[in-house]
């Protein structure tokens, strides 16, 4: 069966700090693309996209960002809701400050072509001490694309954390989308993050990246192989690309360029890794793989694991 699926990664400037303007621009972003490019079946935007963050949290007065934090579903996400829903798109429009109670979350959101909210995902790692003010989620998340695959979502600095891309990809997430608002010269090091988490997962990586006042770009995509296939600049540009989930499959079931089967060996290892244990007694992500093994047949063994 074909897992074929088309992405599209928005890297954008913001309208400062005015998330309604913002908003408006990924809409209209949002309505080109379906109209361009019709075989896009899914719309990413960067990290803190939708307050139009161009501060770091902790250099901004506190009323400042507190007034632009919103509950979730609230006025931003309706609007957003409403596009998904008249493009029949899945838009995962970056993520935002989510009020809830007295708490303020950076968090991110997935909607359905039916523009319903079907995920919500709030990041674990805030970029301590300079988000020092954000509350860390809880919980990792993972969505599944009917006929297609499992996705995971991680904000910005949660992928310098190995631990996270690992816990989604023993969740079963096959690729994983990662909101980011990088300005600093780290985005070098990150580079190298995205393709060795895709490189350790055998998954996918899209990472997308926000321009203007305060983003540097580069947003990237990384196949299950490690392979860079596209990369951006540091301007405005939208990425297109057709993502093979059954390229996840080859490569979890056959090796990472058809060597290190490297996710079988951890599952049949002997050694005893805590965080892993309730997703090896559950299947996790290895429960479609075959054997650890010499592979002679690649049709039929791909075919008799994956029909």
């Amino acid at each position: 069966m074909s897992r074929l699926f088309g992405v599209a990664g928005v890297q954008m400037s913001v309208v400062p700090w005015d998330p309604d303007a913002t908003v408006s621009k990924m809409t209209d972003a949002i309505s080109q693309i379906s109209l361009s490019f019709p075989w896009i079946q899914m719309i990413l935007f960067h990290e803190l996209v939708i307050p139009g963050l161009v501060q770091f949290v902790s250099v901004e007065p506190p009323d400042k960002w507190k007034q632009i934090a919103e509950p979730i579903p609230g006025r931003s996400t309706e609007r957003l809701c409403e596009i998904a829903r008249r493009t029949k798109k899945w838009v995962l429009p970056g993520s935002m400050y989510e009020k809830d109670g007295g708490e303020i979350y950076n968090t991110a959101i997935v909607i359905s072509p039916e523009g319903e909210i079907v995920s919500k995902y709030r990041k674990v790692f805030p970029w301590l001490p300079y988000e020092s003010t954000i509350k860390p989620g809880e919980e990792f998340c993972v969505f599944d694309v009917p006929d297609v695959g499992r996705f995971g979502i991680a904000i910005c600095y949660d992928l310098w954390f190995p631990e996270v891309a690992r816990t989604l990809a023993w969740m079963g997430a096959e690729v994983i989308l990662q909101p980011t608002m990088t300005p600093t010269s780290d985005r070098t090091l990150e580079l190298v993050l995205m393709q060795a988490n895709a490189i350790f997962n055998q998954c996918y990586v899209v990472s997308i990246n926000g321009v203007g006042p305060y983003g540097g770009g580069r947003s990237i995509i990384v196949d299950p192989d490690g392979r860079i296939t596209q990369q951006a600049g540091d301007h405005e540009t939208l990425l297109t690309e057709i993502l093979d989930l059954n390229h996840v499959a080859r490569t979890r079931e056959y090796g990472t360029i058809g060597l290190g089967q490297t996710l079988k060996q951890l599952r049949d290892s002997k050694m005893v890794f805590p965080l892993y244990q309730d997703g090896m007694l559950k299947g996790g992500s290895f429960k479609e793989l075959g054997e650890l093994a010499f592979h002679r047949d690649l049709h039929s063994i791909f075919k008799k694991h994956h029909e």
